[in-house]
């Protein structure tokens, strides 16, 4: 494939070097200080974005522009920005996840049959812990675990407590954050009932993972019709 990279910090370079490895060409790698070199450059196979909300307009730009599928990985996002994203899959086939690791896309299959069990006899608690680095709190992953515990989001999400939180109360999401040293990312989520604690955990050993799972959905979202797509339709093959 001719890939288009959109953000040149760690997890841009992982993926240039493993895209690099597995044959596929970098057709060039698109940052904030860069966002001219759109104006000259054709359509790619996939574009892979990695990069920060800050980019998004220019980003959809060519992705309307040129109909370059789209497989987008920026945390961050407000409903707005989430918008756009939806939108531009009249132009072109659009993926975004916050997490592209397969581990992470089982977890949240798992999720969501144990909370077809466990809810609402148990309270739900998500911890989640990332390099010092990391800008936003809680994690994309976080809320895309949350959501696959409670789609309809009928259940509060309580982000961190103090003692202004107050006792906890009956049909919460608890979502706790950590950051420090150079940690890739570690989930877990807790079910707490009586007498029983039932709890899954994810740790990512390093960014690779997700550059690995990303170059596995770009490729197969390349063969698909405009559309905004979720991982599991992408990889899956799910409705």
């Amino acid at each position: 494939m001719n890939i288009l990279l959109f953000g040149g910090g760690r997890m841009g370079r992982i993926l240039r070097s493993l895209a690099e490895e597995s044959g596929h060409t970098v057709l060039d790698v698109i940052d904030v200080d860069n966002l001219d070199a759109l104006d000259d450059l054709e359509a790619a196979d996939a574009v892979l974005d990695f990069s920060s909300p800050a980019a998004l307009p220019s980003l959809a730009a060519y992705v309307e522009r040129t109909g370059s599928p789209l497989c987008c990985g920026t945390t961050g996002y407000g409903p707005e920005e989430m918008k756009t994203l939806r939108e531009l899959g009249r132009f072109a086939p659009v993926l975004y996840s916050a997490n592209y690791s397969l581990g992470i896309a089982v977890l949240r299959k798992l999720l969501a049959q144990a909370s077809q069990v466990l809810l609402p006899d148990f309270d739900v608690e998500i911890t989640e812990t990332h390099h010092r680095k990391k800008a936003d709190a809680p994690s994309g992953t976080a809320k895309l675990l949350a959501d696959a515990i409670d789609p309809e989001k009928r259940m509060p999400r309580i982000e961190g407590r103090g003692p202004e939180t107050g006792p906890r109360e009956e049909g919460q999401i608890g979502v706790s954050a950590l950051r420090g040293g150079t940690v890739a990312g570690e989930h877990t989520v807790y079910f707490f009932g009586e007498d029983e604690v039932f709890s899954l955990h994810h740790s990512a050993a390093s960014r690779r993972i997700f550059a690995v799972g990303a170059l596995r959905a770009a490729a197969a979202l390349s063969r698909m019709p405009a559309g905004f797509y979720t991982l599991d339709q992408v990889l899956f093959g799910e409705e």
